[in-house]
């Protein structure tokens, strides 16, 4: 197929989407969109842009995060906080099918680019506004990141072993969640919504509300009074069948036999067909007996023997060892040759410009 072909195929191809959003979680939200063929133009700040460009680790100069959030999109850089930027920017919008920001609720109204007036330049125009805490309610413009969204919304909380301190997690599920899948789902239907003939509408995104919404489960665990606790949860911990498991060489594996059928395959793999009736056993010594099998090989060892069976169980991989993984490798999940480069700042304004009539030359 064609690059001109594969455009065509694109889901979003001929949407056009205005990303004003820096950091991750705005990036990752429009990133979704621009791989389902969307045209996504990053207005950034002239001279400064996006601050995660200058984010280490840098290769060639370049921040390899931003690049990893930023390909196909193209770049423009106004000032926003003239008369001659803002106007450009409404110009913009009135040729957009939607617009994404990321700034404390009210900055935009103050620059005179809040809804009202986007939606009298554009009545189709979906906005999104990004925020940490939501446009109203007391924390509405608090300051704050990933850490604090997942420590109010109660997910830090449940992170970690029962004695000891909430760990922060590896991946940024508030960001990524709250501030970047969710929104972008709630374009895309919005976007639906404005092709069945309706107007455009505000989004109100908040990733805090996005984490307290992938906590689901846990609340409503909560409210049928089990308990609910660090390490003592379903799912982290509490049963011999769903947990970690140190081997001898100091490597680990995840057990996440569930079913019966799986933790017997387990069982009679680890040679324990005694430890069948302990699936979800609450004793500790339950935990012990199977931690105590793992202990015996080293991690490799025990792929040898676990990795052929139908169990739900895998070694836990370090990053490192994540690229040559058979099933990333034939899903082709990091080849750097399927993305789009990363913009360079301003890379596409006279572009656009020549595109787009904005009032400037």
């Amino acid at each position: 197929m064609s690059r001109a072909e594969n455009e065509l195929a694109m889901p979003l191809t001929g949407i056009r989407v205005l990303d004003l959003t820096r950091l991750l979680p705005g990036a990752f939200c429009t990133q979704l969109l621009a791989d389902m063929g969307a045209d996504v133009i990053k207005v950034e700040e002239p001279g400064t842009g996006d601050y995660m460009r200058w984010t280490p680790p840098l290769v060639d100069g370049r921040s390899a995060l931003f690049d990893a959030l930023n390909r196909n999109k193209r770049s423009i850089a106004l000032d926003l906080k003239s008369d001659q930027g803002r106007e450009a920017l409404l110009r913009l919008a009135a040729t957009a099918d939607a617009l994404v920001e990321g700034n404390r609720p009210g900055v935009m109204d103050r620059l005179g680019l809040g809804w009202k007036a986007l939606h009298e330049r554009n009545p189709r125009l979906v906005m999104c506004s990004i925020t940490g805490y939501g446009q109203d309610g007391p924390f509405a413009s608090r300051a704050g990141h990933d850490l604090n969204y997942m420590a109010v919304a109660g997910g830090l909380g449940l992170n970690g072993e029962r004695a000891g301190p909430p760990i922060p997690l590896s991946v940024q599920v508030a960001d990524i969640g709250g501030g970047g899948l969710q929104p972008a789902v709630a374009i895309l239907a919005a976007l639906v919504a404005v092709q069945r003939g309706g107007e455009g509408r505000w989004i109100d995104a908040s990733m805090t509300d996005g984490a307290v919404g992938w906590l689901a489960l846990a609340f409503a665990a909560r409210a049928a009074g089990e308990r609910v606790a660090r390490g003592d949860q379903r799912l982290a911990g509490r049963y011999a069948c769903y947990r970690v498991y140190e081997c001898k060489d100091g490597g680990h594996y995840s057990v996440a036999a569930l079913e019966p059928k799986f933790w017997r395959a387990l069982c009679e793999g680890l040679a324990r067909p005694d430890l069948v009736e302990l699936q979800y056993s609450e004793d500790a010594s339950a935990q012990a007996a199977v931690e105590e099998v793992f202990s015996s090989r080293t991690r490799d060892e025990w792929e040898e023997v676990l990795g052929p069976l139908d169990a739900c169980c895998e070694p836990v991989l370090d990053l490192d060892e994540v690229p040559s993984h058979p099933q990333v490798v034939a899903r082709r999940l990091l080849e750097r040759g399927r993305q789009g480069r990363a913009p360079a700042l301003g890379e596409h304004t006279e572009e656009l410009l020549r595109e787009i009539d904005l009032g400037v030359s």
